[in-house]
């Protein structure tokens, strides 16, 4: 089980505190979804809840590539292909982290990891169909919470390679 750990500074989690320093330019959008939704994802709730198109909210994932961990981000109303996440890797074989290790390697929560601000640095890759959209939104590193973005903010401070049908539609 991760420790909780303090928010940094005003009130910021530490993918906020990240963005301040990098001098990204971010929007905070809060959300409360009470309970899990009864059909679609999260992602999908979380988008109608801030009246948003389901294709704008991108999930945060950790997976491992021959048994190294990395990051993936995808449209919340798809899936990641692993398949397609382990050929961008370079690697043979992909397989979804276990929630507890996605906790103790992002040093966040399920369900509230950002691409920024993770306590280990990982490869990170990015369903290209973020590149066409004017901003994303992404965990903010705790649930309940959003950053919005621009893929440029996205691919720049999380160094994130773009890769072409990484989010699959359901």
């Amino acid at each position: 089980m991760v420790k909780k750990r303090k928010q940094e500074r005003g009130g910021g989690t530490r993918a906020t505190v990240a963005l301040e320093r990098a001098g990204a330019p971010f929007k905070m959008h809060a959300y409360d979804l009470g309970h899990a939704p009864l059909e679609g994802s999260v992602g999908e709730a979380v988008a109608a809840q801030l009246g948003l198109s389901p294709q704008v909210v991108f999930k945060t994932l950790l997976a491992e590539i021959d048994g190294a961990p990395v990051c993936a981000i995808v449209p919340t109303a798809g899936t990641l292909s692993l398949k397609r996440l382990a050929a961008a890797a370079e690697g043979k074989r992909a397989r979804m982290m276990e929630p507890a290790d996605a906790e103790r390697i992002s040093g966040y929560v399920t369900g509230g990891i950002s691409p920024f601000g993770q306590a280990r640095a990982l490869r990170t890759f990015v369903d290209s169909s973020a590149e066409a959209l004017d901003t994303i939104l992404v965990s903010a590193g705790q649930r309940g919470l959003q950053l919005e973005v621009s893929p440029r903010v996205l691919l720049e401070i999380a160094e994130a390679h773009p890769v072409h049908g990484l989010g699959v539609s359901r």
